[in-house]
């Protein structure tokens, strides 16, 4: 073999050692991160990888000459450097709220639970007859900030007459944080009892989506929280219990997942530092209150860019490239660890189906045609709670049902009106206790 060739098949040799050697500090560092919950913002799995390293160096480097003893330390300087941006905060470490609408004021109540929670009211806007009962509204997430399309939703409502409330879950958007072990969906259901006696107007009319749905359906399940419900509207509930969290089925009609142009803007996840985090977390290596990032910093980093194919999971297939922009980048707010936390407590907890069958407040379920959830998280609710007195299947929308395209808004405000006011229903009572297994068998 000629020499020239020769020096290139060493050299080529040698540097794929060098770089296997960097790759396995790397996966070492990243084991010990989830070993230590990244304790010291990493940095102690980061000293023990590093001091690792210099040990196999030295080791490899015993018997060579002073200059050549140096090479081995390059893998390990290029591994450091690598998984020392996992250790250094890009975004401030202490929360970062999003600042005041320019559409609605921002107040704080302080709830007899300990949580400060940021709360927007909407007076009745229309110049008919306003409606008695106050209503209130229990946004997704579980734990994030009312988006901008939510807040012109209920816009809508006030218009109807209705007297309109809102308030972000504790440490969603503009409300304070807890500590990590106080998100629970628990914690939940007695911050709506607690923010219904803060408001002090008797009983409510209550609108809960999506992870909101969860916190109303356990409420109905408590008799006294839901004494303190007039009406109950659940959208497109997440599961509510554990057992309910264990079952897998088909989702809804096909959705735009997959389909839609990829989010654009910034991403927390092509920073080091925060697609470790969340990428750990999510694979359950790591715990929400994990050392690695505090809460408040992982807030401050988490962006709607972050969320990619969730947000067109809540359109239908044929709406994929004119989705709307559901929230601005000033008011976007989503705390992944806290969600991941209240998640869990739910996926811990009983079976609320004895309790729930004993619920009287009266009820409507929501459903999208080209729902992102499975289906029997929606259904599991219609048969054990007795109280719920209509269903209504919504034709072309996802899980995000109030979507500003079309008549979707319309559509959805009269289905709710139409329930308040103990009016004829828009949609056919679809589908009823009896029809879930053919709905179910049918795949819609």
């Amino acid at each position: 073999m000629p020499t020239p060739v020769l020096r290139l098949v060493r050299f080529a040799g040698r540097l794929l050692l060098a770089l296997a050697a960097v790759a396995t500090l790397v996966v070492v560092f990243l084991a010990l991160i989830a070993l230590t919950n990244g304790a010291g913002s990493g940095l102690a799995a980061w000293l023990t990888t590093l001091g690792a390293g210099t040990v196999l160096a030295l080791w490899r480097g015993r018997h060579s000459t002073w200059p050549t003893r140096l090479v081995p330390f390059l893998p390990v300087v290029i591994a450091a450097a690598l998984t020392a941006t996992v250790c250094i905060p890009i975004v401030p470490t202490a929360r970062r709220y999003p600042p005041a609408l320019a559409f609605v004021s921002t107040q704080h109540w302080n709830l007899t639970t300990g949580s400060r929670v940021a709360v927007y009211h909407y007076p009745p806007a229309d110049p008919g007859p306003r409606h008695p009962v106050p209503f209130v509204y229990l946004h997704g997430g579980p734990v994030r900030g009312i988006s901008v399309q939510d807040h012109r939703f209920l816009q809508l409502l006030a218009r109807r007459g209705y007297d309109v409330y809102a308030y972000e879950q504790a440490g969603g958007g503009r409300s304070d944080l807890l500590t990590m072990d106080q998100y629970t969906i628990s914690r939940s259901v007695r911050d709506l009892a607690a923010f219904v006696d803060r408001l002090d107007k008797g009983k409510v009319d209550i609108l809960g989506f999506s992870g909101g749905g969860v916190v109303l359906t356990r409420a109905l399940a408590d008799p006294g929280v839901a004494a303190r419900l007039h009406r109950a509207i659940i959208a497109e509930p997440g599961p509510a219990d554990g057992p309910t969290a264990r079952i897998t089925g088909h989702k809804g009609r096909a959705s735009a997942r997959g389909l839609a142009p990829a989010p654009t803007g910034p991403r927390s996840t092509h920073v080091p530092r925060y697609a470790v985090a969340f990428g750990l977390m999510r694979l359950g290596l790591l715990t929400p209150d994990t050392g690695l990032i505090g809460q408040a910093e992982g807030d401050n980093a988490f962006t709607a860019a972050d969320l990619g194919s969730d947000t067109a999971s809540a359109y239908c297939a044929r709406d994929a490239h004119r989705i709307p922009a559901e929230d601005t980048a000033q008011n976007f707010s989503f705390s992944p660890a806290a969600s991941l936390r209240v998640q869990q407590t739910v996926k811990d907890s009983p079976s609320i189906a004895p309790l729930l069958r004993r619920s009287r407040t009266p009820a409507m379920l929501m459903i999208a045609e080209c729902s992102s959830q499975v289906r029997q998280w929606a259904t599991a609710v219609l048969a054990r709670d007795p109280a719920i007195q209509r269903t209504q299947y919504m034709p072309g929308v996802g899980h995000h049902m109030w979507n500003g395209l079309d008549d979707n808004n319309g559509r959805a405000v009269a289905v709710i009106v139409a329930f308040l006011q103990g009016k004829p229903a828009p949609l056919p009572n679809y589908p009823t206790r009896d029809e879930i297994p053919a709905f179910l068998r049918d795949g819609k």
